[in-house]
């Protein structure tokens, strides 16, 4: 399907006239041709933010809900459409595709029960006849870059609060679902939002860091939020350090499962086959090591090994396999290789196989530091299996990694799993739960290499105002000079 930019209000295409074709990863078709925008598009895409935010940002609160709340039920009436255009960009089964979208509605009604609360607070000041005032403000227009592999849902995330809170925003689409993400551009066209207040840009992956530089540098581009990996994180976050802009990065993970010995097995397992193989185990959340302290080694093998046998992958067009197909070849020759790499060095290889891009659930046992699986986050439906030796050692494996964004901990004597989770490096834990857990109205986001802020709840109103100190003055004034 051929699609458009959305600027301004009205449809777009890029100031050279350019497209680029995303293929479809199952079938080798051509999924969307889209807009390929460049740096020389970026002063009439950030001109059309700034001219909206003018008259948005003095929208009041109630309006704001209002049109969140219709953007919602206009995105969640488009589940079957999202689904569909995240299988043909990125292999996604259909119930991934579903609660992408189920999810991403629930983000926008947080965000619009979010637009009163934007408070500020009076503050005791020495200087008498003084009242001094703490109060939010919008920041101005947001630059929101979000990734493919929960595109609904992060693409969403990237807008939602920022506009509930009187910005305007630019959303940079994925080259991998510009389809996808466009479709969210057109719900906020439809709910009747002002022409301005959310712009979709699309580009060719070889103009993507032209563009994101030109965007950044802009004087009226104010924020900047990412959802990606690691590597391309640094590079956001120098930019906007560069530039003096405030930043919001939620980046790579290498999640650790922890498995104490006095664990309900059952619990853990069910978990740990959710948490490393939903969606193909492309989740920033996805567990990729579980560890395992003591005892509990085998006999959590032993049980786990017969689930991620039974974990097959498919077209997902077909919807009778529970894995679709990873992103791409690489990501699927990456998997491919972390493996041949682990098993060349002594792991044991529970399950795998597959073909092409679609591999079906693996487990890697007995992994160690020597092989690549253990510090390099995989992405993709593998999942390393680590003995520990005692609670410690258990503790210190999940602190060697450079990321930080999840974690879990299974145990019966939940205190005993609480204090467990308490000394792991980890911007979210749970306890008795897997590490893939969202809700709309958490502080999401991790530490370390997996980033630093935080999306959802009360803490993305911190992200997206900044806070002026203000004082009202009365009364006699008495100065030294």
């Amino acid at each position: 399907m051929k699609i458009d930019m959305l600027i301004a209000g009205e449809p777009a295409g890029a100031r050279n006239g350019q497209t680029f074709e995303r293929i479809d990863p199952v079938t080798g078709d051509v999924a969307t041709t889209a807009p390929a925008a460049t740096a020389d598009d970026v002063e009439a895409i950030v001109a059309a933010a700034q001219k909206a935010f003018v008259t948005w940002s003095k929208t009041g609160p109630n309006e704001r809900r209002r049109l969140l709340n219709k953007a919602a039920d206009i995105l969640a009436g488009k589940a079957d459409e999202f689904t569909r255009l995240m299988t043909a960009e990125t292999g996604s089964t259909g119930p991934w595709g579903g609660f992408n979208t189920m999810f991403a509605s629930g983000i926008l009604r947080e965000a619009a029960s979010s637009t009163t609360h934007i408070k500020g607070e009076i503050i005791p000041s020495d200087k008498p006849g003084t009242m001094a005032m703490g109060v939010r403000r919008p920041l101005g227009v947001c630059l929101g870059i979000a990734p493919w592999n929960a595109p609904v849902i992060l693409g969403v995330r990237a807008v939602a609060q920022a506009v509930a809170c009187g910005n305007t925003v630019i959303l940079k689409a994925s080259e991998m679902c510009p389809a996808t993400h466009a479709l969210i551009g057109q719900c906020f066209t439809e709910a009747g939002f002002p022409a301005g207040v959310v712009n979709v840009v699309t580009n060719a992956p070889k103009d993507a860091a032209d563009l994101v530089a030109a965007l950044i540098r802009h004087d009226h581009v104010k924020h900047v939020n990412f959802t990606g990996s690691t590597g391309v994180g640094r590079i956001i976050g120098r930019l906007a350090g560069e530039n003096l802009k405030p930043v919001l990065l939620e980046l790579g993970g290498k999640a650790p499962l922890i498995v104490l010995d006095d664990a309900d097995l059952d619990g853990a397992v069910n978990a740990a086959v959710f948490g490393s193989f939903m969606n193909q185990g492309q989740i920033c959340m996805s567990t990729e090591r579980i560890i395992t302290v003591g005892a509990a080694g085998d006999a959590f093998v032993q049980a786990f090994a017969e689930k991620v046998a039974s974990l097959r992958a498919g077209d997902p067009r077909q919807g009778d396999t529970p894995l679709g197909s990873l992103v791409n070849m690489a990501a699927a020759e990456r998997i491919t290789d972390l493996i041949a790499d682990a098993t060349d060095k002594g792991a044991t290889l529970i399950a795998g196989g597959g073909e092409a891009t679609m591999l079906n659930a693996a487990a890697l046992d007995h992994v160690t530091p020597e092989m690549r699986i253990y510090s390099e986050e995989s992405f993709g439906p593998v999942v390393a299996i680590i003995r520990a030796g005692s609670v410690d050692e258990a503790v210190r494996i999940a602190n060697e990694s450079d990321f930080g964004l999840s974690a879990a901990v299974f145990g019966r004597d939940t205190m005993a799993a609480l204090s467990v989770a308490r000394r792991i490096e980890s911007g979210i834990c749970h306890v008795n739960g897997p590490t893939v857990h969202d809700e709309a109205q958490m502080p999401f986001g991790g530490v370390k290499a997996s980033g630093y802020g935080r999306f959802g709840g009360i803490w993305g109103i911190d992200e997206f105002t900044e806070l002026r100190w203000i004082t009202l003055q009365d009364g006699p004034l008495h100065y030294p000079i």
